[in-house]
């Protein structure tokens, strides 16, 4: 049984690393980096950080407009998959590598399996909506996070293949959330002392109200960012400053973010990874839109919705002190080894 991996954007080498090595146990695995993420900040010290195998293949796609990128990444992919003629084709989440793959296999008619599937934020003018709805349709195999996966895809008639196994990503999270890491010392930060920000949607990147009415919300507050190079891109296109308390670093690897999220105060996020990272870790997460594909941190109390609404922000800031307790909704920490049996069976 051969199969083909494909994977290009962070959230992505995250979830590789709690699959790849199960597969690798009964199956061979060609493992293909469509380059979506390029640069060291972004890939490099994330293979390393996750003991992750050096890709076989490197597509090189780098960045570009949705269907630049996704018609150069399904171009490149094809021409692997014609060549190492793969038994089934794993994508994860839901970005342009994700949705290039899925169409990729089916063109050519190659089993597709699909990892964290059915997933819904139930807003269509979101690019990973769209790849997440097209991925789930043309897969065979699809590998649900929780049970409120499961019922999208009911509700949308899709209930062959539908596996429910656990998030991986609560996976990676058991397995590396007490690693050492050397971030808070770095940083000179203290336990429960300060904010974490991440932003890097184009919602709230690209609109310079929206950044700025965040930042301003922020001001006077203890906040580390390590900042996305798109974001800071946009920051000095509109000219916007990290306000007073606000320190900008570098986007930082997976073992010190766990520990820069665990130890925050509250995550303040439009990532969609980083809100269940923070439901895992028992950290107040205030995200910064309309909508979630992960309902269950806010029904369980965890997560409140805020847009770039400012007047929000602060109150949330200000307010928001989760009590609940967290349940077992995204499994039991072996998502992956479950997937693994079930591709390579």
């Amino acid at each position: 049984m051969k199969v083909l991996s494909v994977v290009g954007a962070r959230p992505q080498f995250i979830k590789a690393s709690a699959v790849s090595p199960h597969i690798r146990k009964s199956c061979r695995e060609v493992l293909v980096h469509t380059g979506q993420h390029y640069d060291y900040a972004m890939s490099g010290v994330f293979f390393e950080g996750l003991n992750l195998p050096d890709p076989d293949y490197n597509l090189n796609a780098g960045s570009g407009g949705h269907g630049q990128q996704t018609g150069r990444i399904l171009s490149r992919l094809e021409k692997v998959a014609v060549s190492e003629k793969p038994d089934i084709i794993l994508i994860y989440g839901d970005t342009n590598s994700t949705l290039a793959g899925a169409l990729c296999a089916a063109k050519l008619h190659i089993p597709v399996a699909h990892v964290e599937a059915g997933l819904r934020s139930f807003n269509r003018t979101m690019p990973e909506e769209i790849n997440r709805v097209v991925a789930d349709h043309v897969s065979d195999m699809l590998f649900c996070p929780t049970e409120g996966a499961v019922r999208n895809l009911a509700a949308e008639g899709v209930t062959r293949g539908v596996h429910m196994v656990g998030d991986v990503m609560y996976d990676t999270a058991l397995k590396y959330g007490n690693a050492k890491s050397r971030a808070l010392g770095r940083l000179g930060l203290r336990r429960g002392a300060y904010h974490l920000l991440t932003v890097h949607r184009p919602a709230n990147t690209d609109v310079r109200e929206s950044l700025g009415s965040i930042f301003t919300a922020l001001s006077g507050e203890d906040v580390v960012f390590p900042a996305h190079p798109r974001t800071v891109k946009m920051m000095r296109r509109f000219g916007l400053k990290a306000p007073k308390g606000m320190r900008v670093i570098e986007p930082v690897g997976y073992v010190e973010m766990l520990s820069l999220i665990k130890n925050a105060k509250a995550l303040v996020t439009d990532s969609g990874g980083a809100q269940k990272e923070a439901y895992f870790f028992r950290v107040p997460c205030i995200t910064l839109r309309e909508d979630t594909e992960w309902l269950e941190t806010v029904e369980d109390g965890w997560n409140v919705l805020v847009g770039s609404d400012g007047k929000k922000i602060r109150a949330a800031l200000e307010n928001f002190r989760p009590k609940g307790k967290q349940t077992a909704r995204f499994g039991d920490g072996h998502a992956g080894e479950k997937i693994a049996k079930l591709v390579c069976a």
